[in-house]
């Protein structure tokens, strides 16, 4: 665990953070969005136990006393990090217009949103892999995962009632596992990409297999709901 307690010149004990932590920078939220942009990383490569806050500090050229300062700790650091990676693909989902499309173009969209953002986050993909590695602990202490993720389940709630109104849609299908087999066909090709191509001598990062293999995910979610 990090320290909590410095000892000054004179000897005395004194808190992390009862003084005024001195500002390096007029823009403080560019620095902590530097700080996250630089801790997504170190976490998604190495983990939360192999990730050292003195390499945050160097790469964005502040210190540990400040990343202290903005996030606590290295485990808010890290949380800080989980919530960001996750409120990025959410804002951009929402970004989809999904209302505006009719039902069977607006689930295509959404299925190539997720296998595109995938295949170009890898760092994100590391990160829940991670978290899943630590059976979810610290996200189970964040106060905004879960209303930064019910905009997606919404999302797919309208969009399948659309469906299943105007008939193009099969009914009795759970958005929450529609939502989670889309994830789970798009997460695969990230997470397994080096271990399934090497196993089956195919590179699953070259553009031809990733257009076949999208293509091959959009059609088996579009038959698994059409009606």
């Amino acid at each position: 665990m990090n320290e909590t307690v410095q000892t000054d010149s004179s000897g005395t004990g004194k808190k992390r953070g009862s003084a005024k932590e001195p500002t390096r920078t007029n823009d403080p939220a560019r620095t902590m969005a530097n700080i996250l942009e630089v801790a997504i990383a170190e976490f998604s490569l190495k983990g939360l136990a192999g990730a050292r806050i003195d390499e945050i500090a160097a790469a964005t050229h502040t210190s540990k006393r400040m990343i202290y300062y903005y996030f606590g700790s290295k485990e808010g650091l890290y949380l800080a990090a989980l919530e960001e990676s996750y409120r990025r693909v959410r804002e951009t989902e929402s970004g989809l217009h999904l209302d505006d499309l009719a039902p069977l173009d607006a689930l295509q969209r959404l299925v190539e949103f997720t296998f595109d953002h995938h295949h170009g986050n890898e760092n994100y993909v590391r990160l829940v892999m991670a978290e899943n590695i630590n059976h979810g602990q610290f996200l189970a202490q964040s106060k905004s995962i879960q209303a930064l993720n019910v905009p997606a389940i919404s999302a797919i709630e309208r969009l399948y009632r659309r469906g299943v109104d105007e008939g193009v849609f099969r009914p009795g299908m759970d958005p929450i596992d529609v939502h989670a087999s889309i994830s789970a066909l798009c997460f695969f090709n990230v997470s397994n990409r080096y271990t399934f191509g090497l196993i089956f001598k195919r590179d699953m990062g070259a553009a031809d297999v990733l257009l076949q293999r999208k293509q091959s995910i959009v059609d088996m979610v579009l038959r698994f709901l059409k009606a």
